[in-house]
């Protein structure tokens, strides 16, 4: 009784036979680099919106520091200093919120790094090589 194990190219196996395991296996191969690609590209996706709604939150901050602006702060302090310097000062520290929702938002998406799955192009490649080299036996 022969053990039970893949057959090698030393079996003497008909091409057509050889050729029909390589492309099943390179079938399967593709469908799981497929399926790295998806999952990198999912990760990718909510880095991207997490930095999106920050950048969106910077924008919703500025529109209505700018209202508040106007209705109560610049008048809490011209009660103390003219009117034209609590205007300025209520602006500039509204400004500077908006700035660091902003930055952090940039930082999310910079560290989203680029839309193309890296991985899974890596393991590609690497894929193809051994192909080639095999072929080349």
């Amino acid at each position: 009784m022969e053990p039970s194990h893949p057959k090698t190219s030393d079996s003497r196996e008909p091409v057509g036979d050889l050729v029909k395991q390589a492309s099943e296996q390179i079938s399967r191969l593709l469908r799981e680099e497929l399926a790295l690609a998806q999952a990198e590209m999912k990760e990718k996706g909510k880095r991207f919106g997490r930095g999106g709604g920050l950048f969106g939150g910077a924008g919703l901050i500025t529109v209505i520091a700018l209202q508040a602006l106007v209705a109560t702060a610049v008048i809490a302090l011209a009660l103390v200093w003219p009117l034209w310097l609590s205007a300025l000062v209520i602006t500039a520290v509204l400004f500077a919120l908006a700035g660091v929702l902003a930055a952090l938002g940039k930082k999310e998406v910079a560290e989203a790094g680029p839309a193309a799955p890296r991985k899974a192009m890596d393991g590609v490649k690497a894929d193809i090589a051994q192909v080639k080299e095999s072929a080349h036996r």
